[in-house]
C-alpha cells in the first residue's frame, strides 16, 4: 500500500468536521477498494476512526462534559449506507414525526424508505431498517416532500389536528410550503389535504 494514499485518506479523514460518516466508496477516487479498506483498518487500529459496521465508519465525536465518546448519529449512518449502495431514501415512522417535531419520543428502530432492497443493519443497540418502496414514490420528490408525506402517513389520518397541521407549517418557507403542495400532487388523497391545509 504506497504511502501517499495512505496519507491522502488519512487528510480526507482529518480535516472533516468530527461526527462525519465514511464509507469505503468514498475513498475510490483515491484507490482501490482493497487498498481503501486496508487504510480505513490502519486508521481504526490507531483510534483515529470507529468502525460501526462492515465499510462504514465514524471520525467520533468526543465529549468533554461526559468524558467519553458520543454515539454515531444512526440518521447520518442511513444517509451514508445510501450514498454507498446509491439509494434514494427518506425517514419514515418515528423518524420522521421525530424529525419535524411531531413527536419527541427517540425512535426504537430507525426506518427509512428505499428504492433499494429491504435491509436492516444493526450495531450496539441500534437498527436501521430500509422498506422498500417504488423509485417513483421517492426519487421525483425533494427530502422535504417525502419526509412531510411519510410524517402525515405515520401520524395517521385519524389523529392529524390543528395542532400537528400548525406544527408542519411552522417548519417550513412559505416558499418550501409550495414547493411540498406542487411535488406531492400524486400522492394519498388524504394526505395531500393535509398538506394544503398546511399551506394555507
Amino acid at each position: 500500500m504506497s504511502g501517499s494514499i495512505f496519507s491522502e485518506i488519512q487528510n480526507r479523514i482529518k480535516n472533516a468536521e468530527a461526527g462525519t460518516i465514511f464509507v469505503t466508496s468514498d475513498f475510490t477516487d483515491l484507490a482501490s477498494n482493497t487498498t481503501v479498506r486496508k487504510s480505513l483498518g490502519r486508521l481504526t487500529e490507531d483510534h483515529t476512526i470507529r468502525r460501526i459496521i462492515d465499510g462504514v465508519y465514524e471520525k467520533p465525536v468526543y465529549s468533554k462534559l461526559l468524558d467519553e465518546y458520543i454515539p454515531p448519529d444512526p440518521d447520518k449512518v442511513a444517509h451514508a449506507l445510501a450514498r454507498s449502495y446509491h439509494w434514494t431514501i427518506a425517514p419514515c415512522g418515528d423518524v420522521a414525526l421525530n424529525q419535524l417535531g411531531l413527536s419527541t419520543q427517540v425512535p426504537v428502530v430507525w426506518s427509512y424508505i428505499s428504492d433499494g432492497p429491504y435491509r436492516k443493519f444493526k450495531w450496539d443497540k441500534i437498527t436501521l431498517s430500509f422498506k422498500h418502496r417504488a423509485n417513483r414514490q421517492i426519487s421525483l420528490m425533494s427530502d422535504k416532500t417525502s419526509l412531510v408525506i411519510e410524517a402525515i402517513r405515520t401520524y395517521g389520518k385519524d389523529n392529524i389536528d390543528d395542532t400537528a397541521v400548525s406544527i408542519l407549517r411552522n417548519r417550513f418557507t412559505e416558499a418550501e410550503r409550495k414547493e411540498i403542495l406542487e411535488e406531492a400532487v400524486g400522492t394519498s388523497e388524504w394526505i395531500y389535504r393535509v398538506i394544503k391545509r398546511m399551506c394555507e
